[in-house]
C-alpha cells in the first residue's frame, strides 16, 4: 500500500483541510501514537496497562460523506469550497477529492445537471441572493444507497425540484433519500432545523459487523466506515466475556457501541439491560429501529442530555458504562459522578485524547487496563482512541 498521497488541491494551495497530507502515512501514525502516549503516560500502570497495536485506515477513498459548498452559476455550478468565505466567485471545485469513494465521481455530474434543471441558483454571499447553499451527501457501504440533502434558503424552488426529482431518482441507487434542508440565515451555518423529505424513504441503512445502523439527516454518523467497523467490533470483543447484566451507553449516537455489546452479551445472558442516552431525537429513533431489527429485548434508548441523565439516575449502578462524548469530553461533574458510581467497568471512546486525559484525572477509582488508537482521520492530527478502565 502506498504510504504517501499526492493531492493537487493541497499542492496548489486550493484546499488545506488535510494538513498532514505531505507526510508519509507511517510518520503520521507515529506522531499520533507519540501524542497519545504523552497524554496517557500519567495513567499507564506497569504490567497492568496494555497498549494495543493501532488500527490503520486506507489513505484514500475512506470517507462515506461529502459536504459541498455550492457556488458558480446555475448553469455551471461549482461543488467544493470557497477560498474566501465572503466571495462567491472564489469557489474551488473539489469533486476530484481523493478522500471520496469512487462512486461519487459519477454522482457529481448528475447533481450539477439536476441543479441546472431545477433552477437552484447558488447562493451568493456578497449579494445575499440565490437559493442553494450546500449539498450534503452520505453513502451506505452496505447497499450503496445515498442521502442527498440540498441546503436552501427557502421553499421557493420546491415545485421545480419536485418536477425534476423523478429523473434524478432514476439515476440514484435504490432506497436513496432526497431532502431539502431550509437554512434561511445569512451566516456560515451548515444546516437549518427544517428538513423536508422529497422521498418516502427517510433513512439509509448501514451494516457494521451484522448490526444494522440507520443514518438520518442531522444525526451524527462515523465518516470512516472501515475503521468504525473495527472500533465497534473491538468494544464488542472486550465486553463479551464480562459478567454484565446492566449497562449504559452515554452519548450513544445511533447506538453503535451499545448495540454491538448487547448483541454479544445476550448470547450468554438474554436478560441483559441496555440504556442508551443521546441528545439527538433523530439518532435515538435510529438506535431504537436497530434494536427492534436485531430483536433485542430490555433495550431502551432515550433522547436526553447524557450528563443530566447519569447525575439524576438513582437506581442500581450499571456493571458497565460506555461513554463516547464530543470533543469537549464528558466534563468534570460527570467524570466525578462516574468515579463515585462504582461500576466495575468503564469504556471511554474519544475523538479528543486531550479532553479524555483531563477527564481521567477525575477517575481516581479506576485504572487504565487497555488503550488502542484508531486512525479515523488520516492526513490530520485527529484520531479516535478507545480505552478500557477497571475499578481498583
Amino acid at each position: 500500500m502506498s504510504n504517501l498521497l499526492h493531492c493537487s488541491y493541497f499542492e496548489n494551495g486550493d484546499c488545506t483541510s488535510c494538513q498532514w497530507i505531505e507526510q508519509p502515512y507511517s510518520s503520521q501514525l507515529e506522531e499520533k501514537e507519540s501524542h497519545l502516549k504523552r497524554l496517557i503516560s500519567p495513567f499507564i500502570l506497569q504490567n497492568k496497562t496494555e497498549i494495543l497495536p493501532l488500527v490503520r485506515s486506507p489513505i484514500s477513498q475512506f470517507r462515506n460523506k461529502a459536504k459541498m459548498v455550492v457556488s458558480g452559476s446555475v448553469e455551471r455550478p461549482i461543488l467544493g469550497i470557497l477560498k474566501d468565505q465572503n466571495d462567491a466567485q472564489s469557489g474551488i471545485d473539489l469533486t476530484g477529492c481523493l478522500l471520496y469513494p469512487t462512486s461519487f465521481s459519477a454522482l457529481f455530474p448528475i447533481l450539477k445537471d439536476f441543479i441546472a434543471r431545477a433552477g437552484l441558483v447558488p447562493y451568493n454571499i456578497a449579494k445575499k441572493k440565490g437559493e442553494l447553499k450546500y449539498i450534503l451527501i452520505t453513502e451506505s457501504q452496505h447497499n450503496q444507497s445515498l442521502m442527498l440533502r440540498f441546503v436552501v434558503r427557502s421553499e421557493s424552488k420546491r415545485p421545480l425540484v419536485e418536477r425534476e426529482l423523478p429523473k434524478l431518482l432514476e439515476k440514484l441507487p435504490p432506497n436513496s433519500v432526497v431532502s431539502l434542508n431550509i437554512q434561511p440565515q445569512h451566516a456560515a451555518v451548515l444546516e437549518g432545523e427544517t428538513e423536508i423529505f422529497l422521498t418516502d424513504q427517510k433513512v439509509i441503512e448501514e451494516d457494521f459487523n451484522g448490526v444494522p445502523l440507520f443514518i438520518r439527516p442531522q444525526g451524527f454518523f462515523q465518516t470512516n466506515p472501515e475503521v468504525a467497523k473495527q472500533l465497534y467490533s473491538t468494544v464488542q470483543s472486550w465486553v463479551q466475556a464480562l459478567p454484565i447484566t446492566k449497562f449504559w451507553d452515554l452519548f450513544c449516537g445511533v447506538g453503535g457501541f451499545g448495540l454491538h455489546c448487547a448483541k454479544a452479551l445476550r448470547e450468554k445472558n438474554p436478560n441483559v439491560e441496555l440504556t442508551g442516552i443521546e441528545i439527538s431525537p433523530s439518532a435515538i429513533e435510529s438506535a431504537t429501529k436497530s434494536a427492534q431489527q436485531l430483536g433485542l429485548q430490555k433495550v431502551k434508548f432515550a433522547s436526553l442530555d447524557s450528563a443530566q441523565f447519569a447525575l439524576n439516575e438513582h437506581g442500581t449502578p450499571p456493571d458497565l458504562v460506555i461513554v463516547n462524548p464530543p470533543r469537549r469530553g464528558i466534563g468534570k461533574p460527570l467524570a466525578e459522578f462516574l468515579n463515585n458510581l462504582g461500576s466495575p467497568y468503564l469504556i471511554y471512546s474519544s475523538c479528543n485524547a486531550e479532553s479524555m486525559a483531563k477527564d481521567f484525572e477525575s477517575l481516581t477509582h479506576y485504572e487504565l487496563n487497555r488503550v488502542q488508537l484508531f486512525d479515523m482521520f488520516p492526513h490530520t492530527s485527529h484520531y479516535e482512541v478507545l480505552t478500557f478502565l477497571t475499578k481498583k
